[in-house]
């Protein structure tokens, strides 16, 4: 069996599934550029919070002239250690992305954030929000927001050294945001929190991480405007 048929028929161990339910779990989703890394920064200043190092068989980036560290931004490996990984089933979840590299989420950090009481905390995209609710409906997941449809637009067009870069990859960022969205708003167990400004967007996510997971009308409103969202990306070009 070759590692992509491993990485199909990935099913995490008894136990491992049984330490996610017993774990708090917060899953922080969004579109590009929303501003769910920041949120997730802001919530680790607060002591409570653990955040969970993924693996990753991609190279280390620099972003804006920072290299990534290894076991904060990820856990760099290569593919002989992901193989490994997947064959002792030390992966809660594990992925082949379209790019080639593997990713995953391992029992160890998952373990460590447990064994020392604190709510874990880590970004991910729908796709591994639907996989840790396989396991458990217990964790939270969380969607992040821009405030509206343009106000998106021209913080992702920032990220970009010019106009013509954006434009090239724009086609792929709108189909993956409306991916996300439609995918996000077919299932009940989302919180959409809007980030408009940062300080409340951060409380609102807090009080949801150290709540219950009951929702009310902030989320009904925030799921509107989701949707609204949504329609304006449907409409673009």
């Amino acid at each position: 069996m070759n590692i992509n048929e491993k990485i199909q028929n990935y099913q995490p161990t008894s136990d491992s599934i049984e330490l996610v339910r017993k774990a708090r779990i917060v899953l922080l989703a969004g579109i590009a550029g929303a501003g769910k890394d920041t949120i997730k920064r802001q919530l680790l200043e607060d002591g409570s919070f653990r955040d969970i190092v993924s693996h990753t068989t991609r190279q280390p980036r620099i972003n804006n002239g920072i290299a990534e560290v290894d076991g904060q931004a990820y856990h760099f490996i290569d593919n002989d250690e992901a193989g490994e990984m997947i064959d002792q089933r030390d992966f809660i979840e594990v992925k082949l992305v379209h790019s080639g590299a593997i990713y995953g989420t391992s029992v160890a950090e998952v373990r460590a954030g447990y064994d020392d009481d604190k709510t874990l905390i880590t970004d991910v995209d729908v796709q591994g929000v639907d996989e840790f609710k396989e396991l458990s409906s217990r964790v939270i997941a969380i969607f992040i927001l821009p405030p509206s449809y343009s106000t998106w637009r021209k913080r992702l067009a920032s990220r970009y050294q010019s106009e013509a870069e954006f434009a090239a990859e724009w086609p792929k960022r709108r189909d993956s945001a409306i991916d996300e969205l439609n995918r996000a708003l077919t299932v009940p167990y989302y919180h959409f929190v809007i980030n408009d400004d940062l300080e409340v967007a951060v409380r609102a996510t807090a009080k949801i991480a150290n709540g219950d997971d009951e929702f009310n009308r902030k989320d009904d409103e925030a799921r509107l405007a989701a949707r609204d969202i949504l329609e304006e990306l449907k409409a673009s070009s």
